[in-house]
């Protein structure tokens, strides 16, 4: 069953009545942010929760800790653009979210400025020594997930910040060393352990068993730190300061890097592959961003493959356009069974294409040669031809293209973890930005950088989010399967919706959760834009989906 949304969850959307129509800020002058640590520096994100909403006129930030939020806030007041707020508040989450995302992961971000619309893809590949067999066991069969995410094998060259340090040369205004003054600050002089923070140090078995995280997650008896309870991380700070001053190669090609290597190759129980030359390889990818209409007005874009998030969301919503319109969509603020049931069907029909057809664009081929063909109006009224009064349980996948699919449906397997950042700044850019280490706690590895300091930062497990199986039982081979230099299939749906009439930009949305942030974003969309809701109040609704085989609902 799906949880109620968490903080990251409902601070992942704003609509963007009133904001960023006012005049350009002017940029502070000075020798740095001048950031302060706010005075009432609680312990931040308290888990569920049904948080009111709130209004801007200028500028506005929402992520998933009130710290690192506020750090993009004043970025913001100090005349930065959303990009610059957008740096500060990763290097804020890689501290006080470390079990989400942050600097050894990876990140798309999708940035409007003006009519100029910019999809940037960090996402982690696959090293050069990686092949499709690396999942599997002497007996051919797959590991489990755990098996394969716990260690260094699963690690992905990690890619946040050469996508950062890139949006931050086309959009930045601010130097860039400031953007890293509230993340040092906070590691230095230490943050309150958040309830989550602990929540999630207290679910998690395997982080203990790094030695690192050990020393500085937990205390002798082997429990996590308390809630409220000051944590300092010099590691991190030393690192930060080092990329603040170098540039991101200071992470991919000096101390840090080499000490991400050798975590990565020297774990004892479960070795990686990935060497200094993937490091100094990583490129971020300048990607077209897919825009498609939707309902009589407006346009929907978001990124393209790796990520299925934009197909899967728009395919779900463009199927139930097909679909004959329901008297009661609604009844005590709340979808109907008759709705479910549409949604639902509507979703195992865009998981099944998502798992037949996404991948790495650079390794593999769209159907048609055209991503946009699996939003076709005709291809979708094909599709939701398939709904009936009663659930098809187990949806088959379409076909778009001319020509017979000769690859393999990837089987069903968990996705975890995820932050979601949104930001409009004073000139009127906006962004939409998730960003990620995959699992709660990634690969349960942490580096120090080489600093040999307390503390330092999750390495992501990114390459579980490849098929574990790269063939099915025929030999077929599965898209979404190892391949060196590939990046896996994502989830995360940065999007930004516009009034096609007259291109204002109304809204800028994603979530964390997962393949739930499909979902997630998909319900936000419906209830704000079709139903009439406010950003928080589409949040705050139950969750509900289906995940081609299996349909969980949470209207409790």
């Amino acid at each position: 069953m799906l949880n109620r949304p968490m903080l990251g969850r409902t601070l992942a959307a704003l609509l963007l009545t009133g904001i960023g129509t006012c005049s350009p800020l002017p940029t502070q002058s000075g020798a740095g942010l001048n950031y302060q640590i706010p005075a009432q520096a609680v312990a931040g994100d308290k888990g569920p929760n049904r948080a009111e909403g709130s209004a801007a006129q200028r500028f506005a930030v929402a992520a998933a800790n009130p710290l690192a939020t506020d750090a993009g806030f004043q970025v913001l007041k100090a005349g930065g653009s959303a990009v610059d707020a957008a740096i500060a508040v990763q290097m804020v989450l890689s501290l006080v979210e470390p079990q989400s995302s942050g600097i050894g992961g990876g990140t798309f971000l999708l940035h409007a400025a003006g009519k100029q619309l910019l999809a940037v893809d960090g996402r982690e590949t696959a090293p050069a020594a990686a092949d499709e067999n690396i999942f599997l066991l002497p007996d051919g069969k797959p590991m489990t997930q755990l098996q394969a995410a716990v260690g260094g094998r699963s690690v992905g060259v990690p890619g946040t910040l050469r996508l950062l340090e890139d949006a931050h040369r086309k959009f930045g205004v601010l130097p860039w060393a400031w953007l890293f003054e509230p993340a040092i600050r906070l590691a230095e002089e230490g943050f309150p352990v958040s309830p989550r923070l602990n929540m999630q140090l207290k679910g998690d078995q395997n982080l203990k068993r790094d030695p690192i995280a050990r020393a500085f997650y937990f205390q002798p008896d082997g429990e996590p730190h308390p809630v409220g309870y000051k944590l300092q991380n010099p590691a991190l700070a030393m690192v930060l300061r080092q990329v603040a001053l170098g540039g991101a190669k200071a992470f991919y090609l000096g101390d840090v890097g080499r000490d991400i290597v050798r975590r990565v190759q020297g774990h004892a129980g479960n070795p990686g592959r990935m060497t200094m030359d993937d490091l100094a390889a990583y490129k971020a990818v300048e990607r077209e961003a897919m825009c498609t209409d939707w309902l009589q007005h407006l346009r929907v874009c978001g990124f393209p493959p790796p990520s299925s998030g934009h197909v899967a969301v728009m395919q779900m919503l463009g199927i139930l356009e097909q679909l004959p319109p329901l008297a009661e969509p609604l009844k005590d603020g709340l979808p109907t069974a008759a709705w479910l049931h549409q949604y639902t069907e509507a979703a195992r029909l865009a998981f099944a294409d998502r798992a037949q057809f996404i991948a790495d664009p650079a390794f593999v081929s769209a159907p048609a040669d055209d991503w946009s063909s699996l939003l076709a109006p005709d291809y979708l009224r094909q599709r939701a031809a398939k709904i009936g009064p009663v659930s098809m349980k187990i949806a088959e996948a379409g076909n778009p293209g001319k020509l017979r699919v000769s690859q393999a449906p990837q089987a069903d397997q968990p996705e975890y973890g995820i932050s979601h950042i949104s930001i409009v700044d004073g000139r009127g850019n906006v962004l939409a930005m998730t960003t990620t280490i995959e699992a709660v706690w990634g690969a349960r590895l942490m580096s120090d950088g080489g600093t040999g300091l307390p503390g330092g930062f999750v390495l992501n497990n990114e390459l579980t989010d490849f098929s574990l199986a790269p063939r099915d039982a025929q030999g077929k081979q599965v898209a979404n399967r190892v391949e060196p230099g590939k990046r896996p299939r994502s989830s995360m749906s940065p999007s930004l919706v516009f009034d096609r009439r007259d291109g204002k930009l109304l809204m800028t949305a994603g979530s964390p959760g997962g393949a739930a942030i499909i979902h997630y974003t998909a319900k936000t969309l419906i209830a704000s834009q079709v139903w009439g809701m406010s950003a928080q109040q589409a949040i705050a609704l139950p969750n509900f989906g289906s995940y081609y085989a299996m349909a969980v609902i949470d209207l409790v």
